[in-house]
């Protein structure tokens, strides 16, 4: 089946198209700037070289028109007609208590969506944009959501639930969630089949090390807890963003500086981790950089990094009652070795050894194995492909309803 995924955001609209029989990625690509001056189509169809174009997009729908017009197109596509385009699946970031599991798009479907915009509503909005631009440009053709938290709807009732009166979850839904779900259900899917394709038994800690951060306890193949919590600003060190505080640190903050909360919000948000912490930016590599010149803060905000990690991996170990699989995923857990070996640095009493010649590999599209062969926990870097998850539950679902 052929199925274009797309990840929306308010004036961007991120696309692959895959063909599930194969999960050859035939295309893909990325309308920029839609509803702002110099927007733009960059697209890339195997086999053929890159192709952009300038014109003005007034709105995801003008976008998504954009994008299959060119996937057609005879000298920069690759498709015959849009009818070849059998499915569309859509990154969704929150689907707050109401989605488990990815689901075929209704009236229904879409209005839940638009009750979690509260909860993610820098998100939420633009995924519902290049919903609606999908529903116009391709009306005839089926949709699938597929949302990051719904991963992370196994937790148990203790693991999701905050110290605060319970009025508050009652009547507003404060919980943890979690976020990256997609990613984390990849990667500990591939670690399982990697640990011989049984999930039962398996207790797996997954890194989801980026930009934005998270980190997950998978049990038998399911999640038991999350870093994140209600929003994506909870748990470790991120890009931009302070990740668990001291919640008395924000009024005290605010108190201070004479903050609005939308001023705060912004703070922790924008101006904190990696780039709040080295006063380098948020850019891992240039705070890399920086350390191995000397900068003595941006070594404190990678050794940060490594030290909560690692607090995560045996909080994890002790909530699933033991580990036997760690994974680092996405931009810094892939790429960034110094990370990786500082963050299981002290772990020998859990079974962790790490392999040194192997944690400095090269670039790789494929998992690698970190730990040593005498390691009782096994320990591997795992490229990240929410794109094919999205693609794979898309085909199964629209599959299903034919």
């Amino acid at each position: 089946m052929k199925v274009l995924v797309i990840n929306a955001g308010s004036s961007s609209l991120k696309y692959q198209l895959l063909d599930t029989d194969t999960e050859a990625v035939l295309a893909k690509g990325n309308c920029e700037r839609i509803g702002i001056r110099g927007s733009r189509i960059i697209h890339k169809s195997a086999g053929k070289d890159e192709y952009i174009k300038e014109t003005d997009l007034a709105d995801h729908s003008a976008a998504m028109k954009l994008l299959v017009d060119t996937l057609v197109d005879s000298a920069v596509g690759c498709l015959n007609s849009t009818d070849d385009i059998e499915a569309i699946g859509h990154r969704v970031v929150h689907g707050g208590h109401y989605f488990a599991e990815s689901v075929l798009l209704n009236d229904e479907v879409l209005s839940a969506v638009e009750k979690c915009i509260v909860y993610a509503p820098l998100h939420n909005p633009a995924h519902i944009m290049g919903i609606k631009g999908c529903l116009e440009a391709m009306s005839a053709t089926p949709q699938v959501l597929v949302f990051d938290t719904a991963f992370h709807q196994t937790m148990s009732k203790e693991a999701y639930t905050y110290g605060i009166s319970y009025d508050m979850y009652e009547e507003y839904g404060i919980r943890r969630y979690g976020m990256h779900g997609t990613s984390h259900r990849y990667v500990s899917g591939e670690m399982i089949k990697l640990m011989g394709g049984k999930a039962e038994g398996t207790k797996i800690v997954t890194c989801h090390i980026g930009n934005g951060s998270s980190i997950s306890a998978v049990k038998d193949g399911k999640c038991v807890d999350t870093s994140m919590g209600f929003t994506p600003l909870d748990g470790i060190l991120m890009g931009t963003r302070c990740g668990s505080i001291d919640p008395a640190i924000v009024p005290f903050i605010m108190e201070k500086k004479g903050y609005t909360p939308k001023e705060m919000d912004n703070y922790m948000n924008k101006q904190c981790g990696f780039a709040g912490i080295s006063g380098v930016g948020s850019d891992s590599r240039d705070v890399e950089r920086a350390m191995r010149e000397g900068n003595e803060r941006a070594k404190l905000a990678f050794d940060m990094l490594c030290y909560q990690i690692k607090k995560y991996i045996g909080s994890y170990s002790a909530a699933m009652g033991g580990l036997n699989g760690i994974v680092f995923t996405a931009g810094i857990g892939e790429h960034t070795p110094y990370i990786r070996e500082n963050a299981l640095s002290g772990l020998e009493y859990l079974g962790v050894k790490l392999d040194k010649e192997r944690n400095t590999f090269g670039h790789s599209n494929e998992p690698v194995r970190l730990s040593a062969d005498d390691s009782d926990v096994l320990v591997y870097m795992i490229p990240t492909n929410e794109e094919l998850v999205i693609a794979r539950d898309t085909a199964r679902i629209v599959s299903k309803s034919k």
